[in-house]
Parts: structure tokens; C-alpha cells; sequence
């Protein structure tokens, strides 16, 4: 394996690491609840992907809700 004959200047160095960032994931709202969640993943509030059901989401969270409301 080659080794550099010279070292490479600080702006040549940091031109090249300009691409290495990364970048925010893609959201868009749910179709059926309108929360925000991933593109191309079921949603995690409802349960539904393209407009069908596909994950039962727990009773736990609604079960919290009326206890607060009585």
C-alpha cells in the first residue's frame, strides 16, 4: 500500500470530509392519524401502513386516558 510522500493541507483535508455528513430521515404524516412517522414503516400511534391496519398497537395507552379523564 502506497504512503503520501506529503501531508495534506487542513482545506484539502476538510474539502474531502465535506460529504461524510449525515442526513435527517425522510417523515411524512400518517394518513390516518396525522402524526409524523418514518417513510415506508407502519405508524407507531395507529398501527396502519397505506391505509390498512397492519400492527395492533397496546391497550395500555387508551386504558391510561380514561383513568385520567374519570
Amino acid at each position: 500500500m502506497g504512503l503520501p510522500k506529503r501531508r495534506h493541507s487542513r482545506s484539502r483535508t476538510r474539502k474531502r470530509r465535506t460529504h461524510q455528513v449525515l442526513s435527517l430521515p425522510a417523515l411524512t404524516k400518517c394518513g390516518n392519524c396525522g402524526a409524523t412517522r418514518l417513510m415506508h414503516n407502519a405508524c407507531r400511534h395507529c398501527g396502519y401502513y397505506r391505509g390498512r391496519p397492519v400492527v395492533r398497537i397496546r391497550e395500555k395507552k387508551a386504558k391510561a386516558e380514561e383513568e385520567k379523564e374519570s
